[in-house]
C-alpha cells in the first residue's frame, strides 16, 4: 500500500504542480491585477458564499461513496445510477437556497448574476467530485489523477484567449471569468461522466425519494463533516467582506491565494488517502507505516515551503501584485502559518474519516467552527484581514492537535518518541536556516528555493526521510 501510495501521489503531484501554478498564477492573479482589489474581494467572497453551501449539494454522498466502493467495488455500478438522480435534485435545491439566502445578505442586488453562475459552478464542480469518487474508490488513481486537473487546462486556455488573445471589445470582468470556469466544469464533467459509465456498465437514471432516504442517512454525517470544515475554513471571507468591506476582503484573497497553492499538495495527498486507509482498515492492516510515511513527506514539505515564503514574503507579493503589497504581506506572513496545520489535518483528518470516526470529527470541526466565529469576530473588527489571518492560524493548529491526539488515542498508531525528537530537532534547525543564508546577498527568487531546498535536506541525516528506500521505490515504479 504504501508503494502505491508514493507512486500514485508522485503521478498527481505532477500533473498538478504543472498546471494548477500556472492557473492560480497565470489565470486568477491576472484576473485580480486586472478588475481590482474591490472586484475581485466581492468575487472572492460570493465564491466562498457559495462554497459553504455546497454542502446541499452532496449530503456527504461523494466521500460516503469513496468509502463504500473501496471497501466493496462491486458498489460503483449501483451508485452511479442511483446517486446521479440525487446530485441532480440536490443541486436544483443548493442553487435556489443559494440564491435565497445571497438576497438577504445583499448579493443578489450587488451581483445576482455572478452569484448566479458561481452557484451554478458550484454545483457542476461537485458533480465532477462525485464521479471523481468512483474512479479514486475503485483505486483507479491515474483516471481520477487526469481528472483533477482537466477542468483547471480548459480554464487556462479559454481563460487566457479572453485575458492575452485580443478576442476581448471591453473590459474583462468577474462575470466573464465565472463564465470561463462554467464552460470549463461542462466538458470536463461530460467527459468524467464517461468515464464512470465505461467502469459501471450501465447507466439508468433513477429517482426514487425512498431510496435516497437510506442514501441520505449513511451519508449524513460525512455531510455535516464538510458543512462545519467548510465554514470555518471558508467564513473568513465571508466576514470580512460583510464586517471591513470588499477592498480588506481583497487583501485578505491576494494573501490567500498564495496558501491556496501551498495546501494543494496537501489536499491531493489527502485524496489519496482516503481510499486507501478505507481499504486497510477494511482489511484490518496496521496504518502506521502509511500515516508515518504521508504525515513526514508533508510535515518536511510544508515546513519548507513556509519558512522559505516567509523569509521572502515581501519580494513574493511585490512580483505577483500591482497595488497594496506591503498590506497584502504582512498578511501572508501569518496566514502562510497556518499550512502546517492543515497538511496534518489532510494526514489524520482523513484517516479518521476513512476509519468511520464521523461523529468525533463533527465534535472537533464544531468546535473549530465556534472558536473561529468567535475570533474572527474580535480580531476582524479590531484589525481586519490580518485578525482573519490569525484566527485561521489559531483555529487551524487547535484542530489539527486534537485530530493527531485522536488518531494515537482511537487508531493505535505509535510514532516513537525519538521521532518526534527528531521533527523538533527538524524545526529548530529550519527555522534557523534563513537567518544563516541572510548573510548572503541573494535576489528573492534565488533566496526563496535555496531556503525551502536547504530545509528539506535537513531531513536526511535526521533520518526523516530514506532516500535509499525512495530510489527503490521509484526503480520499481518504472519497471
Amino acid at each position: 500500500m504504501q508503494k502505491k501510495f508514493v507512486s500514485s501521489l508522485l503521478l498527481l503531484l505532477l500533473l498538478n504542480l504543472l498546471v494548477k501554478p500556472l492557473w492560480i498564477f497565470g489565470i486568477d492573479l491576472t484576473v485580480q491585477n486586472r478588475v481590482g482589489a474591490e472586484a475581485y474581494g466581492l468575487y472572492a467572497a460570493i465564491f466562498s458564499f457559495t462554497f459553504v453551501f455546497n454542502i446541499l449539494l452532496d449530503l456527504g454522498l461523494t466521500h460516503y461513496n469513496n468509502r463504500a466502493i473501496a471497501q466493496n467495488p462491486g458498489e460503483v455500478a449501483r451508485n452511479f445510477s442511483k446517486l446521479t438522480g440525487l446530485k441532480f435534485f440536490l443541486g436544483f435545491v443548493y442553487i435556489l437556497v443559494a440564491l435565497v439566502v445571497g438576497y438577504f445578505l445583499k448579493y443578489a442586488s450587488q451581483a445576482f448574476y455572478l452569484l448566479l453562475i458561481l452557484s451554478i459552478n458550484q454545483f457542476i464542480s461537485s458533480f465532477i467530485l462525485f464521479l471523481r469518487s468512483h474512479l479514486s474508490g475503485l483505486h483507479l488513481f491515474k483516471a481520477d489523477s487526469l481528472m483533477s486537473i482537466l477542468d483547471k487546462v480548459l480554464m487556462i486556455a479559454t481563460c487566457g484567449i479572453l485575458l492575452f488573445g485580443g478576442v476581448m471589445t471591453r473590459d474583462f470582468t468577474v462575470e466573464d471569468f465565472a463564465l470561463a470556469q462554467l464552460g470549463s466544469y461542462l466538458l470536463t464533467a461530460l467527459i468524467g461522466f464517461v468515464l464512470v459509465l465505461k467502469k459501471a456498465g450501465s447507466f439508468k437514471l433513477q429517482i426514487n425519494f425512498s431510496s435516497y432516504l437510506v442514501d441520505l442517512k449513511n451519508s449524513l454525517p460525512y455531510a455535516v463533516l464538510i458543512l462545519l470544515m467548510a465554514l470555518y475554513t471558508r467564513v473568513d471571507n465571508i466576514m470580512i467582506e460583510q464586517i471591513s468591506g470588499a477592498f480588506e476582503n481583497g487583501i485578505y484573497a491576494q494573501a490567500f491565494r498564495l496558501l491556496d497553492v501551498v495546501n494543494q499538495v496537501s489536499y491531493l495527498m489527502g485524496v489519496l488517502l482516503l481510499p486507501i486507509f478505507a481499504k486497510m482498515f477494511s482489511n484490518k492492516e496496521d496504518v502506521t507505516k502509511l500515516s508515518k510515511l504521508a504525515f513526514s513527506l508533508i510535515f518536511i514539505g510544508t515546513m519548507g515551503v513556509v519558512i522559505a515564503a516567509t523569509a521572502s514574503a515581501e519580494g513574493i507579493m511585490n512580483f505577483l501584485y500591482v497595488d497594496h503589497v506591503l498590506k497584502s504581506t504582512n498578511v501572508f506572513k501569518i496566514l502562510i502559518l497556518s499550512s502546517i496545520a492543515f497538511g496534518s489535518t489532510y494526514v489524520f483528518g482523513t484517516m479518521l474519516t476513512a476509519r468511520g470516526d464521523i461523529r468525533t470529527l463533527n465534535i472537533v470541526a464544531m468546535s473549530g467552527f465556534g472558536l473561529n466565529i468567535i475570533l474572527n469576530f474580535i480580531f476582524i473588527n479590531k484589525y481586519g484581514a490580518i485578525g482573519a489571518a490569525w484566527a485561521t492560524v489559531v483555529t487551524q493548529f487547535a484542530t489539527a492537535g486534537i485530530q493527531l491526539w485522536l488518531s494515537l488515542r482511537l487508531v493505535k498508531i505509535r510514532f516513537e518518541m525519538m521521532y518526534w525528537m527528531r521533527l523538533l530537532a527538524f524545526t529548530g534547525l529550519a527555522i534557523a536556516v534563513p537567518f544563516l543564508l541572510s548573510n548572503i546577498s541573494l535576489l528573492w527568487w534565488v533566496y526563496l528555493p535555496l531556503n525551502a531546498f536547504v530545509i528539506w535536506l535537513l531531513a536526511l541525516p535526521l533520518g526523516l526521510f530514506n532516500l535509499k528506500a525512495a530510489i527503490e521505490l521509484m526503480q520499481s515504479r518504472f519497471r
